[in-house]
């Protein structure tokens, strides 16, 4: 077995035993009726709650590279969805933050970390032969306010989306000082 999985699935034994999950005990309704699209930067785990006064049970928290929705009928946007209609979410919060990753992704070097980690390019020309816009589907963002610009006004604009409000939001990663960039 893998160290890592060794080592997790001990420490799960006894968080299990112990009982430790207790404290987490809650319904997978949002009591605050809010869903959050964000980054999946690690600064933004504990701080982005923090920040905005959010506990356990609180939100749905949907999480990707840079908070970033390029697609409106992909799985970001049905799990906003989904969470609306049927875990009772009735705001939206699009929340990037300063110094992402995604403002600096290179779709050229991307592919060719794929090469060095054994991905063959006969398979990234099939990829791209069927269509796929692989720089356009790696690219990251210039200016993080206008990629929440962005997020929130395909959200807004979705046909399946009803009228609540979708606010974006800009969170300093060291601070967590929130600054609103659309207010829904």
């Amino acid at each position: 077995m893998n160290d890592s999985l060794k080592k997790i699935l001990e420490y799960n034994q006894v968080f299990v035993e112990d009982k430790k999950y207790e404290p987490y005990l809650t319904s997978k309704f949002p009591d605050k009726k809010y869903v959050i699209l964000t980054c999946m930067d690690t600064r933004l785990i504990e701080l982005l709650p923090a920040s905005m006064n959010i506990k356990n049970g609180d939100v749905k928290i949907i999480k990707s590279a840079g908070g970033i929705i390029n697609t409106p009928f992909g799985g970001l946007m049905r799990s906003i969805i989904i969470a609306i209609y049927e875990l009772g979410a009735s705001e939206v919060f699009v929340i990037g933050h300063y110094d992402c990753g995604m403002s600096s992704v290179n779709p050229e070097a991307v592919k060719r970390k794929f090469i060095e980690r054994g991905i063959k390019q006969e398979t990234i020309d099939i990829i791209e032969y069927s269509g796929m816009n692989l720089e356009r589907w790696l690219q990251g963002f210039d200016d993080v306010r206008e990629s929440v610009r962005g997020s929130v006004k395909l959200i807004r604009n979705h046909p399946l989306i009803p009228d609540i409000p979708v606010h974006g939001l800009v969170i300093d990663p060291t601070t967590g000082k929130l600054d609103v960039i659309v207010e829904g």
